[in-house]
């Protein structure tokens, strides 16, 4: 094949480079007079070097690298091959010349040919960044990065690949005092973050990074802060594992958000024992069209499952999670089935049909205070629902059954918890009686679902607020829709049968602190441009969440982010009587009665009527 034209090129300069390497290498060691016994030696030793050289740096892909972007990885490369082409040099001038190569002119060769040959890439590297780029002035973001570590130098190193057209970095930020004062990548550490104003004002900044994916929340969240009094434009880096996998672009560094200011430590996936579940199976998601049944199925699919089965009542929401894994995932074999979980003859049609061999069961009615108004449907979709499901899992035996429940299961004040804990004890009670593997994952508030409190506030904002928030003592667990999803398939992988599992949820945030967070990186100053409300407390709300009863108490699994809770003793006959009652007169039931009868299931049920509800306002 013949050779390209650019590679051709290099050839050539290398082979002057490397007679020059060897005639110097001569000249040096006999100090500017070459004997002339030395003559012949110096002469096979430069048509040897020149060979063998050019060979070894084709074979090591010297000629196939961009050296615009040389880093000490490609020094390294030379490094290697100048060696083994030095020692190839040095074995056949051995068997030609009469004198062999003087020990001093061999080491002078090596190192010769390592500075002409590296010298002539980096030199390059300099001339397309200094000489060849175009740059246009005064177009550019002065850039300052917080954070001079490994993110910070890789956000520095790819805005000065760009050719800065999209900001030339002037200078880093960072805490440590053994940084102060020194240079990254020839980029000043002007100072610590109390310094961000001086810098921003003295150096003209326009723009600033915050490139700290792995610190926590509350030093972002002071960041950030000090930054929005300086009125520059304020971006983040992106998360912990992109920037370790080296997926990381200008594109990926984006507007500050929310969850940035959580600082949760990324979630770890085993996924050789996630694989080892999911791998080949059929894969049945109900709700999965909702944020979490939605975000189980991308998941999952990446696991190659046999088949993915969407199941869900909303066909617009159905349809769009399948379109996108049909592209994300032509090789995917997807089905979807519109069905209301409350129809029991078409849930055992539909497991009948797959007979799948894992269930995450997502599809719930979550809303409280709508559920407290509408308490029969929350009786029907909620337990009813997952009745239907479990039957029909046992009957065709799924090995292991998902429930993804909730933190409002837990000395429930809802009806909506209540329903969720219900769910629960039936799971738990057909566990020990079927070979089905069945147990549910219980955490807080995801962060950016439909009906959330996210897109709420930011709905009130775009409106000019104000922001309402029911309490200013209201504080809530918060995760993010991707960490849960992980969180609740490594969990399905760990499951024995019977489990609650618990998901490690952080630190409580409380909901006022969420508002003026976000009406701050939405551009506006809390209480000032965007007026926050207390509204009171609505029915079935507390103030606070808990993730556990005080009878389970946790135990802790190979996991570090998932424990599992003691199981309770569960009455199964009353769990029959009610699922018979609902059946029997589910929509006919008035709200006393539900009451009652989700009181004699769950005796810790503090229902809180309206007017105590009205009495916290």
């Amino acid at each position: 094949m013949l050779l390209r034209k650019r590679t051709l090129i290099l050839m050539a300069v290398d082979a002057v480079l490397v007679n020059l390497a060897a005639f110097l290498s001569f000249y040096l060691r006999f100090e500017g007079s070459i004997p002339d016994e030395y003559y012949l030696t110096y002469y096979h030793t430069a048509w040897a070097a020149t060979i063998f050289y050019l060979a070894v740096f084709y074979v090591f892909g010297l000629y196939n690298r961009l050296w615009q972007y040389a880093s000490t990885g490609e020094l390294l490369s030379i490094l290697y091959a100048v060696t083994v082409g030095t020692a190839g040099t040095i074995t056949l001038v051995y068997f030609l010349a009469v004198w062999r190569i003087p020990h001093s002119a061999a080491a002078l060769l090596w190192f010769m040919t390592v500075f002409f040959i590296g010298g002539s890439r980096f030199i390059w590297r300099l001339l397309q960044e200094n000489v060849f780029s175009p740059h246009v002035p005064g177009s550019q973001k002065q850039v300052l990065i917080v954070g001079a570590g490994d993110a910070g130098v890789m956000a520095a190193r790819e805005l000065k690949n760009k050719n800065n057209r999209e900001g030339r970095p002037v200078g880093f930020i960072d805490d440590a005092p053994k940084k102060q004062k020194l240079q990254l990548m020839g980029i000043p550490v002007l100072g610590t973050r109390k310094d961000i104003p001086r810098v921003v004002k003295g150096y003209g900044i326009d723009e600033v990074i915050i490139a700290m994916p792995s610190t926590d929340g509350e030093t972002i969240r002071e960041i950030v802060q000090i930054c929005e009094k300086t009125g520059v434009d304020l971006k983040i880096m992106p998360g912990v594992f992109n920037v370790l996998s080296g997926q990381i672009d200008t594109k990926g560094i984006r507007q500050v958000q929310v969850e940035d200011l959580l600082g949760r430590e990324p979630v770890t996936v085993d996924l050789e024992e996630v694989a080892g579940y999911l791998t080949g199976e059929t894969i049945l998601v109900t709700g999965g069209g909702g944020s979490i049944g939605s975000e189980i199925c991308r998941q999952a699919a990446k696991f190659n499952p046999n088949k993915l089965v969407i199941v869900g009542h909303g066909e617009n929401s159905v349809f769009d999670i399948e379109q996108e894994l049909r592209a994300e995932h032509p090789g995917l074999d997807v089905a979807t089935e519109i069905l209301d979980i409350k129809d029991r003859d078409k849930v055992g049609v539909v497991f009948g049909r797959y007979k799948p061999g894992v269930v995450f069961h997502a599809a719930a009615h979550k809303h409280v205070p709508l559920m407290e108004r509408n308490p029969e449907e929350a009786l029907k979709n909620n337990i009813l629902g997952t009745s239907n499901l479990a039957e029909a899992a046992d009957s065709v035996n799924v090995k292991t059954f998902v429930l993804i429940s909730t933190d409002k299961a837990v000395n429930p004040t809802s009806v909506m918890g209540t329903t969720k804990r219900v769910a629960e004890m039936i799971i738990q009670s057909l566990d020990k009686r079927s070979k089905t593997k069945f147990v549910a994952v219980r955490f807080g508030n995801v962060l950016g679902s439909r009906g959330s409190v996210i897109p709420t506030f930011k709905k009130q904002i775009s409106k000019g607020g104000p922001v309402t928030v029911t309490h200013p003592e209201m504080v809530r667990y918060f995760m993010t829709i991707p960490e849960a999803s992980q969180l609740v398939i490594q969990a399905g992988a760990m499951a024995e049968g019977g489990e609650i599992f618990i998901l490690d949820m952080g630190k409580p945030v409380k909901i006022v602190d969420l508002a003026r967070d976000l009406i701050r990186l939405s551009g506006f100053e809390p209480d000032v441009d965007i007026q926050i409300k207390f509204t009171g407390m609505r029915p079935g709300e507390k103030l606070y969440e808990e993730l556990l009863t005080a009878e389970e108490g946790t135990s802790a699994t190979k996991h570090k982010r998932i424990f599992v809770a003691k199981p309770n003793s569960i009455n199964t006959k009353k769990i029959e009587e009610l699922l018979y009652i609902i059946r029997d007169r589910g929509s006919y039931l008035s709200r006393e009665e539900v009451v009652e009868l989700l009181k004699g299931i769950v005796p810790t049920f503090r229902k809180q009527t309206p007017k105590v509800a009205a009495a916290n306002q």
